[in-house]
């Protein structure tokens, strides 16, 4: 499981490097694709293979369907893990992100994510700002 938010810096060749605690879990290969809120998210290749399931098995005959099955899998890379726990992250993902230098990265349970610091600094705040209303929705859910 992945849990916790931590600070990163992209070097100058693309290469952030991933939490030392989240490392155990990824082994050499990861999958990083495009997420929501113009956040990236990365899956070790077991959690992106149930994921890539699911979205195949989705009818393609629904826009949103279709449609978002591009967004992620058309958008993903397989990266490899260097020696220093470092993956590189491909430009188009890095600008799509909108990731300049300094990068957030989020556990969130069986996926991570990285979002430019900007943007996560943005994204709490709002979120934070909104907690209760979002509490009483996710009630009715059961949650």
């Amino acid at each position: 499981m992945f849990i916790g938010e931590y600070q990163a810096s992209i070097d100058e060749k693309g290469r952030v490097a991933i939490p030392a605690k989240f490392r155990p879990q990824l082994k050499a290969k990861v999958v990083v694709t495009r997420g929501l809120d113009n956040s990236l998210f990365l899956y070790n290749l077991d959690e992106w293979k149930k994921l890539a399931d699911k979205l195949a098995s989705l009818p393609i005959s629904t826009a949103n369907t279709r449609a978002f099955s591009r967004l992620m899998l058309a958008g993903a890379m397989d990266c490899e893990i260097d020696k220093q726990g470092r993956i590189i992250i491909p430009g188009y993902l890095k600008d799509f992100a909108k990731i300049q230098k300094r990068v957030v990265v989020a556990g969130l349970y069986n996926r991570i994510e990285i979002w430019s610091e900007e943007l996560w600094a943005a994204y709490k705040t709002q979120t934070e700002q909104q907690s209760n209303a979002i509490a009483e929705q996710l009630g009715s859910l059961g949650v």
